[in-house]
């Protein structure tokens, strides 16, 4: 299943977090990918990460801080199994950040 957004739009990776359990984003996880991750979150005013991290493409602290604060804003849990969000990029959070930066992608910017 493709993502949509210009921002994760052809990114392999990011689409088979959207499908694969086991490509889900965790800490530790390493890649582009991650730093687009990255980009959404700051872009959503969810980001606080560190330039480090971010110039490594990791998922480090600071990434894991903004996920979980973004899953809570949004109360991304899977009731299945969870009684309140994680620090996970799962299924269910890609998708929303690919919504949600879709949206902003089609906001237009400041008038001419």
């Amino acid at each position: 299943m493709p993502l949509f957004s210009e921002l994760f739009s052809g990114c392999r990776e990011l689409e088979e977090c959207l499908v694969k359990d086991s490509a889900h984003l965790v800490v530790g996880t390493r890649g582009y990918h991650v730093r687009l991750v990255q980009r959404a979150l700051v872009r959503l005013g969810f980001g606080r990460i560190d330039g480090a991290e971010y110039l490594r493409g990791l998922y480090g602290p600071t990434t894991a801080d903004a996920v979980l604060r973004y899953k809570t804003s949004r109360q991304i849990i899977n009731f299945s199994y969870q009684s309140k969000p994680d620090n996970i990029v799962g299924k269910m959070t890609i998708a929303r950040l690919n919504q949600e930066t879709i949206a902003g992608e089609r906001t237009p910017k400041f008038p001419l």
